[in-house]
């Protein structure tokens, strides 16, 4: 027999005989991923909605009244040749008071009794995602109001910073999540490994006047841990999917727009293989404390 058929036929001896500790430890740390998975869903669509929001997000900037068409097309012209700008679409002043028509809708007895169009000429600048950031938009609206032709800019600082804190706020919330139950994951594999291997002591000692190397006795429970770890993860993809669909087909009866979140399967596919590695982590922490010699 090898080492490593026999380091695998003995971690999965030693869990057929210790089933009640490694089926709770099992439990814990699917419960445990699960909580992961959970946090990644709801922090995965936040994030999407945190990503499209810089699409609606734009710069309004008012041109001073009479400006001429050339003078126009200049202000567009350089606009257009910034790193920063995706889009820049020029307002007429008949369009704006169109625009402002259809939003008042059935309020449009407001506007009765005008003699003139007050609104002015403007130019709608949209950003590139990566540019809409307190510090960019509040630079280039003090830039563009510098340019001959422009009367003001609206470039909504406080949106922007929202957008900002808000894409910060989900990054570390998931960080410091991931960082805490990993954590709980592999002090749970550490715990029961400790308590496997002293249940095995006299077992080790055997092997210990046998000859076996430090690698050979440690084998096991590094594949117990891992093994852990695995139905740990599928434990945690069964329970999101249950999850999911409690959420998307029949809360969302009630509440429709919970049709329209996302589930991240590479979440899904990367559970069992998180499950593994924190379990391997988490046994081999325990065993390096463990003096074998």
């Amino acid at each position: 027999m090898t080492a490593s058929s026999y380091s695998f036929k003995s971690a999965f001896k030693s869990l057929a005989k210790e089933k009640w500790i490694n089926i709770l430890s099992t439990l814990t740390v699917g419960s445990s991923l699960l909580i992961i998975t959970l946090a990644v869903f709801f922090l995965y669509n936040i994030e999407f909605i945190a990503n499209h929001l810089p699409e609606r997000f734009s710069m309004m900037a008012y041109l001073q009244d009479p400006i001429s068409q050339e003078d126009t097309q200049k202000i567009i012209d350089t606009l257009r040749t910034r790193p920063e700008v995706l889009k820049v679409r020029y307002i007429s002043k008949e369009e704006a008071l169109l625009e402002l028509k259809q939003t008042l809708k059935d309020s449009t007895h407001i506007l009765e009794g005008l003699d003139e169009n007050p609104l002015t000429s403007s130019i709608e600048i949209k950003l590139r995602k990566e540019f809409v950031t307190p510090a960019t938009t509040s630079r280039m609206a003090t830039e563009i109001k510098k340019m001959p032709g422009i009367d003001t800019i609206y470039y909504g600082e406080r949106i922007a910073e929202a957008i900002h804190m808000l894409k910060r706020s989900v990054q570390n919330i998931s960080i410091i999540i991931f960082l805490t139950i990993s954590l709980g994951v592999v002090f749970v594999t550490y715990s029961t490994v400790k308590i496997l291997f002293y249940r095995k002591k006299e077992e080790i000692e055997i092997l210990k006047l046998l000859g076996a190397t430090g690698s050979f006795i440690r084998a096991p429970f590094l594949i117990e841990g891992g093994v852990i770890g695995l139905f740990g993860g599928i434990l945690g993809v069964a329970g999101a999917f249950v999850f999911y669909f409690a959420v998307t087909y029949r809360l969302s009866m009630v509440i429709p727009m919970l049709k329209t979140l996302i589930f991240p399967i590479g979440v899904l596919i990367a559970l069992p293989f998180v499950g593994i590695i924190l379990g391997v982590i988490g046994s081999a922490i325990a065993i390096g404390r463990i003096r074998l010699w």
